[in-house]
């Protein structure tokens, strides 16, 4: 296959007129792909973003050892972890600008700019002399990092064109997105007796090895790209005003989506919430497994495996969870032919006070017996729910904004970013102060009153809906 593609650009001579019903019936329309080239594209941005995300936390589990070289304090608080808050803090932000651009200009070129500065900051990660050093370096992986991340969404949506074949694309994504953070401190706990550069090392090893899969397997994939290389003299091309203005609507109407719509609000607390459980707890198992059964503090990464394996269950339970949601569409009178927002929700919703606030239950007040085991499992059941919820949640905001999908999961996005950089520092002081018990519990109690959003939304979703002000403006254009 043909590292850059040779389009075939259209004769003006021909005089054949050119229309959208053209455009959506040709060839060279990604929706029109054949499903093995759709899926070769997709699978490219969902391995490298599990192996962006294991970047996010391998440091967490050596994080004695860089306290240690760089003479920090963690009494009580970790200012190591500021090296994993700047890594999130970039990935926030720094896709709000890189993705309009990116969309604008082509999808490849920029991906593949930003697999090229994320693999090659990786260097100085590991040759850092200081921590100021690494934490700086780590905030322009970060957003690279983050960019990737965000961008494996993007294609599903230019390679998939109904909200039903995007169901197990967008799961499959958030499953890559969820388990790459949560293997980054397993990673740590092997390396770690090598010295915590290995960890950046061995990362660098891997991702260079995945350079050409990603030079070969990202295909130019935006619509408006490939259709103005094809019949330049009637596309419109994006100017840099123009990139400039979809960069500020795209963020501005992001704010707005965030602050001004409840769903897309509540809904952002409730995965952001989730996903940042994920950064809390390479925080406090350490402490956890350190203080109630005398674990060394870098084994303590090896126990987040069962954080990972109630994931990987979370996964067929999302699967069967697309399922219902696909099937949805035969009883939708509202939209004939598309799947009800709410029937995304129906595992998430029991989810959140069964297992994820019964699992940080049980992972907080198991300490007070002596076996490990069942402090994983709680972990476990916390895997699972993150998976099903964040998975759901992403599912039905770009469903009920469909029209600003592009703005929704960047809110929702951004915020599950600012939930990973900035909870996770509270975890050891609260772990600490509170004990292990009540630290989990409290945790617990926010996952039960998060609970409330997706049940009002599966009662009264669609009345919820058609009082949306960014709905109604949808609708007129």
């Amino acid at each position: 296959m043909p590292v850059e593609e040779q389009w075939p650009v259209n004769d003006s001579s021909d005089h054949q007129p050119f229309d959208d019903q053209q455009w959506d019936q040709h060839a060279h329309n990604p929706f029109n792909w054949p499903l093995g080239r759709k899926w070769m594209v997709m699978l490219t941005s969902l391995v490298v973003t599990f192996f962006t995300g294991i970047n996010s936390t391998s440091p967490t589990t050596a994080a004695d050892a860089v306290s240690e070289e760089f003479n920090l304090s963690n009494d009580v608080f970790e200012y190591n972890f500021f090296d994993v808050t700047a890594w999130n803090a970039a990935a926030a932000v720094v896709p709000l600008a890189a993705l309009p651009i990116m969309e604008a200009y082509g999808m490849r070129i920029g991906y593949l700019a930003a697999y090229a500065l994320f693999t090659i900051f990786l260097i100085p990660q590991a040759v850092a002399q200081n921590f100021a050093t690494l934490v700086v370096c780590r905030a322009i992986a970060g957003g690279a990092g983050g960019t990737l991340q965000n961008a494996a969404d993007g294609v599903a949506a230019n390679v998939f064109r109904t909200s039903q074949e995007r169901a197990v694309p967008v799961t499959l994504y958030v499953f890559s997105l969820v388990l790459g953070v949560t293997m980054g401190p397993v990673l740590g706990a092997v390396v770690e007796p090598l010295g915590w550069r290995w960890i950046f090392w061995i990362e660098l090893i891997i991702n260079g090895a995945l350079a050409p899969l990603v030079f070969f397997g990202m295909l130019e994939n935006r619509n408006e790209v490939i259709r103005s290389k094809i019949f330049p003299d009637v596309s419109e091309k994006s100017g840099t005003k123009e990139t400039l203005q979809d960069l500020k609507e795209t963020v501005v109407r992001s704010a707005v989506l965030l602050t001004t719509e409840p769903t897309v609000s509540s809904f952002t607390l409730w995965s952001a919430f989730s996903y940042g459980l994920v950064y809390v707890m390479s925080q406090s198992v350490p402490v956890v497994f350190t203080g109630a059964y005398g674990w060394p503090i870098f084994s303590g990464g090896l126990v987040q495996v069962s954080i990972g394996i109630g994931q990987a269950i979370g996964l067929f339970g999302c699967l069967l969870q697309d399922k219902i949601y696909i099937r949805s569409a035969r009883r939708n009178t509202e939209s004939p032919g598309t799947p009800v927002a709410e029937a995304i929700l129906h595992f998430s919703i029991p989810s959140t006070p069964i297992a994820l606030a019964g699992g940080l239950f049980m992972y907080g007040w198991s300490t007070l017996q002596s076996h490990w085991i069942v402090t994983a499992v709680g972990l476990a059941l916390v895997g699972y729910a993150i998976m099903v919820i964040v998975s759901a949640a992403s599912i039905y905001v770009t469903d009920a904004y469909s029209g600003y999908a592009a703005s929704a999961i960047a809110a929702l996005t951004f915020g599950e970013n600012t939930f990973a950089a900035f909870l996770p520092l509270a975890a050891k002081p609260m772990y600490v102060r509170l004990g292990y018990p009540w630290a989990s519990s409290l945790l617990a109690f926010i996952a039960v009153a998060l609970t409330l959003a997706p049940v009002t939304l599966l009662a009264k979703g669609k009345t919820i809906r058609s009082k949306s002000k960014a709905i109604q403006e949808m609708c007129i254009q």
